[in-house]
Parts: structure tokens; C-alpha cells; sequence
């Protein structure tokens, strides 16, 4: 299965509200989410067409979805700016399972019981693991993306770094196209191409996507979850869940530690499925914790202990309240010290006359009050 850790943008695994219409694309679109000007994009699609043709697109879907596709360099930006940045497991806790988006998905849950119910019934999949997938991947659908996949996916494609990875995805998209079950106009997702509630790549919604509705459409797009929710439970079905069992739960020795001193997890064959959806532990581990604090379970037992710099969550949540209140924006006080606390601090020790480091630790936050 495709590592959907290296296609996937933050935004869409890690994104953090209750189900409702995503914002206007004019308002959230930087300028280089736009289509450019640039003939040698334009070279490449022309030359692209033969080789989707050859591989099953008809003459009409190439047009109809090829129609306004453009170069995107946000798109280039994005990947090039990835890093294999390692987060520490309380850090991904922080962002995927804090208190606010547990009551987020308990509501989420409540809003949309019947019909995760219905998809547990059928595919065996508990219905709060499903919840949980869609909390990660899209904010229970706040976050779904607004980028037209076929332009997302033809820049990375032409810019070659993972071209050919990225053309199969182009001709994927194309053929959805294809098949009916969305339109040009409503073919969207994140800057990588990933699409719907449960951010499924174009090649993967042709594998697993499901009509759960019985309208004749696998319409992930829609305000509606439920082909989506059902797409991903048919997922980790085919993925090997065992129906009944558990993903797994945290354990006092032994077992699976991904932060040293931190809690530890005992985990069998439903964390290695949710772990091929997702090929990272702190994936794994992080929807099934926010899939049990959705079914009702409360937090870990085991407690982290201070980061590098010496700081616990709590100490470092003091630090980002501190910075904001003298007017550096850290972008929220949730513990998780990214690049806008980093950019708060700099900002902060150059106003004092310390070398701007950006970074954290006890004495800073001594100095801050």
C-alpha cells in the first residue's frame, strides 16, 4: 500500500470543528494556490494526453476535466518545504487528541450515530475508530481541501520529483471523472491531491471508495459523510481489521513506548491496519487514543515527562499564554512548540537584546513572568 505519510499534507492528516460548509476557496487560497503562466506546463499536459488516452480516458474526460487545469507553484513550495521533521507523540497528541477535539468528535459522534452504526454493522469497523480517522484527517470535515485535484496533481506530476507517482494520480482523478461520480467542479482536496472527509488519494478511492447511500455515486465530496466514513471503514476492512477486537490499550510495562518515559501500549492486528492506512505509529496511536476519548474513555494513565529543553506540556503552555500576552503570536497556547512559537520567540529575545535562538526553555519562562 502506498505510505500515505509521505503524500499527505499536515493540513489534512493533522487538521483540528463540528461538520459544516468549508470557506469560499477566493477566501482561503493564497495567490500561489492560483493558476500561473507557465508554457512548459502547458507543453507537458498536451503531451500528456496521449498517454491518458492509452491508459483509458476518453476524448470527453480529458476535456471536460482538463479544462482550466493549471501550474500551481504553491503546490511545488509546499513539497519542496516538507520535512521528515520527527514529532514527538505527546506533540501529535497535542494537535490530534486534545480536550477540545475529543468533545469536538464526541459531538461529531452524537450528530452522526445512526449512520456510523450502520457502517460498524456492516464492515465490522468500530464506529468511533471511524469518527477518529475523520477527526485527524479532516476536522470531522472542516478541512476537506479546496485545491482542484487535477491541477494539484498535474504540477507535482510535471515537476517531475515524483512524476510518475503523480501522473497514475492525474489519470485516477480523470477517470472519476469518468465513471460519474463527481463533477470537474467538485473534484478538490489538499495541495498533494487528497480528497473528501477522509482525504483518500485519487488511486485509493478507486480501490476502496464505497456507495453507501445507494445513489449510484462514491461521493466523498459531499456535505454528506457517509460514503466517505463507509469508504474508510471498507478500507481498513480489506486493510485486515479483525471485527470484535480491540486496536489495542496502554499497559504499565512492556509493549510499544514511541516517547521515552511516556506511556507505553500493548497493540495488535487493528493499530497494524490503521498503521497501513497511515504508515506511522504516532498515526496509529493517536486515532485509536482519540477513537477510545470518543467512546467515552478518559486520558492516559502514564504521564509525559519534560521535553529536551526540559519543559513539560503544561510549562510550555505557560510559555506560549506568556509570549501572547506580551504580544508575540505563538498561534495558540496547546503545548506544541512549531514554527510560530519558534518565530514568537526569536521575535521576543531580539526585543530584549538575547540572541534570537527561538529556542525554549526553563529560564525563558522564568524571564517571561
Amino acid at each position: 500500500m502506498i505510505n500515505r505519510r509521505h503524500f499527505l499534507a499536515l493540513s489534512g492528516a493533522s487538521a483540528l470543528a463540528a461538520c459544516g460548509a468549508p470557506v469560499p476557496v477566493a477566501a482561503t487560497r493564497s495567490a500561489t494556490l492560483q493558476a500561473a503562466a507557465n508554457p512548459a506546463f502547458d507543453a507537458w499536459i498536451a503531451a500528456f494526453r496521449p498517454r491518458a488516452r492509452a491508459a483509458g480516458v476518453s476524448d470527453a474526460t480529458l476535456n471536460a476535466g482538463l479544462r482550466g487545469v493549471g501550474f500551481l507553484p504553491g503546490v511545488i513550495e509546499r513539497d519542496r518545504n516538507q520535512t521528515e521533521f520527527k514529532r514527538s507523540f505527546e506533540d501529535y497528541l497535542a494537535i490530534v487528541a486534545n480536550d477540545d477535539k475529543v468533545a469536538q468528535g464526541r459531538a461529531a459522534f452524537a450528530r452522526q450515530r445512526s449512520r456510523l452504526n450502520a457502517i460498524e454493522a456492516k464492515y465490522g469497523v468500530p464506529a468511533e475508530v471511524v469518527c477518529a480517522i475523520w477527526g485527524v484527517e479532516s476536522n470531522f470535515g472542516t478541512r476537506r481541501g479546496d485545491i482542484p485535484v487535477t491541477s494539484a496533481t498535474a504540477t507535482l506530476a510535471f515537476d517531475g520529483r515524483r512524476g510518475a507517482f503523480f501522473e497514475k494520480q492525474l489519470i485516477a482523478a480523470l477517470k472519476i471523472l469518468q465513471t460519474g461520480d463527481t463533477t470537474p467542479d467538485k473534484l478538490v482536496g489538499s495541495w498533494a491531491g487528497a480528497m473528501g472527509h477522509t482525504q483518500f488519494i485519487p488511486t485509493s478511492y478507486q480501490l476502496f471508495a464505497v456507495d453507501f447511500t445507494g445513489d449510484g455515486r462514491r461521493d466523498i465530496w459531499s456535505e454528506d459523510p457517509s460514503d466517505a466514513l463507509a469508504s474508510t471503514a471498507a478500507y481498513l476492512s480489506r486493510l485486515g481489521w479483525q471485527r470484535g477486537a480491540k486496536w489495542g490499550r496502554e499497559e504499565t510495562s512492556g509493549g510499544l513506548q514511541p516517547d521515552p518515559g511516556g506511556p507505553r501500549f500493548d497493540v495488535g492486528q487493528n493499530f497494524r491496519a490503521i498503521k497501513r492506512y497511515n504508515n506511522s505509529d504516532n498515526y496509529a496511536l493517536g486515532v485509536g487514543f482519540l477513537s477510545d476519548r470518543i467512546a467515552g474513555g478518559g486520558p492516559l494513565k502514564t504521564p509525559f515527562g519534560p521535553d529536551k529543553y526540559g519543559l513539560t506540556i503544561d510549562q510550555r503552555k505557560r510559555l506560549q499564554e506568556r509570549l501572547t500576552a506580551r504580544g508575540f503570536d505563538t498561534g495558540g497556547a496547546d503545548g506544541v512548540l512549531g514554527p510560530k512559537s519558534q518565530a514568537a520567540i526569536r521575535a521576543y529575545q531580539s526585543s530584549v537584546g538575547l540572541p534570537a535562538t527561538g529556542t525554549p526553555s526553563l529560564a525563558l519562562l522564568a524571564q517571561l513572568g
